[in-house]
């Protein structure tokens, strides 16, 4: 039996396209496991899976100056150790690292082991956490074709994301029965990231007078982000986070706002959803969903809308330009190729463990 060992963390984005590759190894009978922080977010996501999860000492990797950046190296090379033993105790075929600064320990570690590394890079540009693995690794999987010319040595692979077939499976019906909802008028789907996004929250709610008169809104609002005053409010339905029910909340709605983060944004791009994209401002990130976003508004799949000229008047202005212009974008999105992301990474991998 061939073992796999997965990696990746800090947020969803780093974990999602992790679950479609797991459930297709273990249906073609490969052990799984999942080595992650006891402290973030793909704890209880890859443990809700049933997926044995094994937790190391991590720290984040910061561009900026912080007081536990002097600290944080240690906890980093503890991390390394504790991956080591772990790893020696799996006997992995692979190491699969999707991102993230809990995964740059398990990738040393793997290097030292002689283990080969795959690395999926999601973003245009990549992250801090893959800049550093990027050296101990095989292969560099990327989802755009701009990504080739930032990885040196000809490791990388345009592959694209893997989707999770779960995805494709949704019911409109349940959603709406979910939500309280109808077929009369379109639906819209908020979503920010899966920790929230606090200004897209306030302009989207400051905008529901208007946005209701012509849509109805399901808005995944963040963890501590919903509005108590707001419950019951017909036409609009709030939730802080969801899992099982993502799928049929895709399949119900008709046009969706999000964050340019690039696993939803290939998610709507596979469903065929025309997007509005807010993506994170160069001041609160390193400017990477902005690449994405202008990417996918450059192929036709998305409109932008700059996070600092987001208020309610230019929300309510782009919301309405993105329904004119639905059809349009989802002809284009017909030749888009999401949907190969999957089988192309898993190729790799039974590949790489065969090597």
């Amino acid at each position: 039996m061939r073992t796999i060992v997965f990696t990746g963390g800090g947020s969803a984005g780093h974990v999602t396209p992790n679950l479609a590759l797991i459930a297709r190894l273990r249906e073609l009978g490969w052990r799984v496991e999942y080595i992650g922080s006891s402290t973030g977010i793909e704890k209880d996501i890859i443990r809700h899976e049933k997926i044995p999860f094994h937790s190391i000492s991590s720290g984040k990797l910061r561009r900026y100056f912080d007081l536990k950046n002097f600290k944080d190296p240690f906890k980093v090379a503890k991390g390394v150790l504790d991956a080591y033993v772990l790893l020696r105790k799996l006997k992995p075929d692979v190491v699969f690292s999707k991102g993230g600064f809990v995964s740059v320990p398990v990738v040393v570690a793997a290097k030292m082991r002689g283990i080969p590394v795959l690395i999926h890079e999601s973003d245009m540009t990549p992250g801090l956490a893959n800049k550093l693995s990027v050296p101990f690794a095989s292969k560099v999987c990327v989802t755009f074709p701009e990504t080739l010319k930032h990885i040196k040595g000809g490791k990388a692979v345009c592959t694209g994301l893997p989707i999770r077939d779960g995805l494709l499976q949704g019911s409109a019906a349940r959603g709406l029965q979910l939500c309280d909802f109808h077929r009369q008028k379109p639906v819209l789907l908020v979503m920010g990231g899966s920790l929230g996004a606090q200004k897209i929250n306030e302009a989207v709610r400051a905008s529901l007078g208007e946005l209701l008169l012509r849509l109805q809104i399901v808005h995944i609002c963040g963890k501590g982000h919903l509005d108590p005053s707001l419950e019951g409010k017909h036409g609009y339905k709030q939730f802080e986070y969801v899992k099982d029910e993502l799928p049929d909340l895709l399949a119900m709605a008709d046009i969706a706002l999000s964050r340019a983060g690039s696993t939803s944004i290939f998610e709507f791009l596979t469903l065929r959803k025309p997007m509005l994209l807010i993506p994170l401002s160069r001041q609160a990130s390193r400017g990477d969903q902005i690449l994405n976003a202008e990417s996918f508004r450059s192929q036709g799949y998305a409109a932008v809308l700059p996070e600092e000229e987001l208020e309610p008047r230019t929300l309510v202005a782009s919301i309405e330009q993105l329904q004119a212009r639905a059809d349009e974008m989802r002809k284009a999105m017909q030749g888009g190729g999401a949907d190969r992301g999957t089988e192309a990474v898993l190729g790799l991998i039974v590949q790489t463990a065969g090597a």
